[in-house]
Order: structure tokens, then sequence, then C-alpha cells
């Protein structure tokens, strides 16, 4: 029987990357649910539609095919109509698409039996918003991962700077408090801890410290 552990939080808590470190470490598959929203995000954007296009995305739903898959390093890539696009979702303009296009019950129905389906077949890691609320309710281990705002967008600037992308902090931190809000406030599956969530906040720590509190907390549940 396979093994699930859902890890939720706000943007920038470093999910993906510790999620990703931690499956590798337990041997699960890593599922990163949130580049399934920036893929339809950045479909919706190359399509000129604005967050308020609502309509035009789920029209889109129907037109397009969003896939997670590995490529020779057994890393995990996005695909969009079979174009890898897991460089070009990472922008801040493509995190509030994501943001937007996630609030969209369609948009969410779209992509739940592709993550559910995943995680009866493989031991996962899986992190997103509402992986232990929503998409994932029966997880073995739920994890709402967090950090202050002024942390979350300390490292999302280094890591856009890193990649050569001309950006502001001020501009990042005002972009994470703005899809903080968005995603809590969401009529549908907002941003929360799940009832029996273990809360870890990594403020202020390095990844190494990160990825080996939880781990701690992950082995003690399995």
């Amino acid at each position: 029987m396979s093994v699930a552990i859902a890890i939720d939080g706000p943007a920038g808590a470093g999910k993906s990357t510790i999620a990703r470190l931690a499956a590798k470490e337990l041997g699960f598959i890593y599922v990163d649910t949130g580049a399934l929203y920036r893929a339809i995000g950045l479909a919706a954007s190359r399509k000129g539609y604005t967050a308020d296009d609502k309509e035009a995305v789920i029209g889109m739903l129907s037109t397009i095919k969003v896939e997670l898959a590995f490529n020779e390093k057994q890393e995990q890539i996005v695909l969009l109509d079979g174009e890898d696009v897991s460089g070009l979702i990472r922008t801040p303009e493509i995190s509030m698409m994501a943001s937007a296009v996630s609030a969209i019950p369609e948009v969410r129905a779209f992509l739940l039996d592709l993550q559910r389906n995943m995680a009866h077949t493989e031991n996962v890691i899986m992190d997103g918003r509402d992986i232990g609320t929503v998409v994932l309710p029966d997880a073995k281990v739920k994890i709402f991962l967090s950090a202050s705002p002024e942390c979350r967008a300390r490292r999302r600037y280094d890591e856009l700077v890193e990649k050569g992308m001309d950006v502001k902090y001020e501009d990042i931190l005002s972009d994470v408090v703005a899809r903080d809000y968005a995603d809590s406030h969401r009529d549908i599956a907002p941003l929360k801890p799940a009832d029996n969530a273990i809360i870890v906040d990594t403020s202020g720590e390095d990844l190494e410290t990160s990825v080996n509190k939880l781990l701690t907390v992950m082995r003690e549940q399995l």
C-alpha cells in the first residue's frame, strides 16, 4: 500500500526544495502540485488572459495538456503540451497568475485526479496549498511549512537574482504578501493547515537544517 506525505504552506516557504530533498532521502516520489497550477497560469498568460478572465481560462482547459515527468537526471519537469516549461513558470508574474487560476473550481477539478492518481500508485511527498485538506485528506503525514513573509521574499529574491533576473526585493515582498492574502481568502480550498497537520516554521534556518527538521517529523510519524 502506498504512503502519502502532504506538505502545505504559503508561497516561498521552501516547500518544493525541501520536499524534493526529503523525498530523495526517503526514496519517495516528489510531486510539486504548485508547478501544475503555474503551468496553467503560463498557458493563460501566453493567450493574453488576465486573472479576471475566468471563463476564458475554463474554456482553455480542454485544449491543453499538463503533465509531470522526469528527465534523464530523474528530476521532475513540467510539460505543457509536451514542452518542458519548468524554467518558465517561476517568475513573479506567473506566480500571481497561478494563484488566480488556482481559485477557479474548474481548474482545481482539472488537476485533482492527476494528483490523486500519483498518490495511489506511488509513495509520494506532495506539496501545495491544499494537499492535506482537500487533495489527500487521508495522507499518512501532514505538515504545514511556513516562514515569515520577509524570510520567504528574501529566499525568492536570491533565487531569481541567481538566475540573472532583474528584480527588486520590495517588489518580491509585496507579491508574497499579496499572494498570501489571495491564497488564504479564496472561496475554494483556501490555504490553511489541516486540523491534524504538524506546523513547522523555518524562518532564519538554512536549507540543511530545514530538511533535517522535516525528515525528523516525517520519520516520527511514519
